[in-house]
Parts: C-alpha cells; structure tokens; sequence
C-alpha cells in the first residue's frame, strides 16, 4: 500500500504479467478509482498506436474530493519498441510512464504523485520509468530517446 493509502489492485499485477509474457498486450493504462482507495486497470491494448495511446493519457479525467471532474493523471505500461543507434537491430522495453500534467488540479496531483511507488513496486520487470508532467514529455521522439538511453 502507498503511503496516500492506496492499494493496487490485483488485476494491475495480473495485467502486466499478461503484458510481459504474453506479449499480446502493448500498453496498460492504469487509474486511481473515484473512491481514492485503489489503482485499477482503466483499459489495455493490443494495438501499437502511440497517438491513439498519447491522446487517451491527454484526456483523462480525474475527480477531486468534491467530486468535481478535471485533468486527471494516470499510470501507463508501454512496450516501447526502439531502433539501436549501432544499427544493429530493434529492442523492447517495458516502460512505466507516470502521467501528472502541471495543470491538474491538486488533490489528484498529490494522490498520482504519492501512490506511484506502490505501483511500480507491484509490477515486476520494469526496464524504463518516465515522469511526464505536459504534452511534450509523452511525445513519442522523447519518450523513444529516453528509453534508449535506458532511463
């Protein structure tokens, strides 16, 4: 559990394996639940489609304790696939992307800021961890000279 109280569901840790192994998943997009209490699985996908996938972490939404709804954040499980600079081939990395505009509001800024640990810490076999904050930073050029460089 996170220190914001959050716990992780058991079909997040199911879904990644099934991602890892099976390779038939591409990317997982996870959420906070509108109670606050648990990161669940939002949607996954067997297509690699980075602006489909980009647009969706654009778009979420969040409710604040009020109820209101707003900028949400969300966690994502890419399998990037990437060019070597050597030229000698391709490569896959499974990246954790955590997904907290700037312009979110602040209750669901602090709860996707201080629960990411305990998702990471559930899902075995992470090659790259990215913090994207705006559009940019979950643009697919930045996010594919990030994984090479193995960050």
């Amino acid at each position: 559990m996170a220190q914001s109280g959050v716990s992780v569901a058991p079909e997040c840790i199911t879904a990644f394996n099934e991602l890892k192994l099976g390779k038939d998943t591409k990317y997982i997009i996870f959420k906070i639940s509108d109670d606050w209490k648990e990161i669940v699985v939002e949607e996954t996908s067997t297509t690699d489609d980075w602006s489909a996938f980009r647009e969706k972490l654009l778009s979420a939404k969040s409710k604040n304790k009020q109820g209101k709804e707003g900028i949400g954040g969300r966690y994502a499980v890419y399998d990037v696939q990437y060019e070597l600079q050597s030229g000698e081939g391709t490569r896959n990395k499974i990246t954790f992307i955590s997904w907290i505009p700037d312009d979110s509001p602040q209750y669901p800024r602090m709860m996707y800021s201080s629960s990411k640990e305990a998702l990471k810490r559930a899902l075995n076999g992470l090659a790259a961890d990215i913090q994207a904050n705006d559009a940019d930073d979950i643009e697919l050029d930045s996010i594919l000279s990030r994984v090479a460089k193995g960050r």
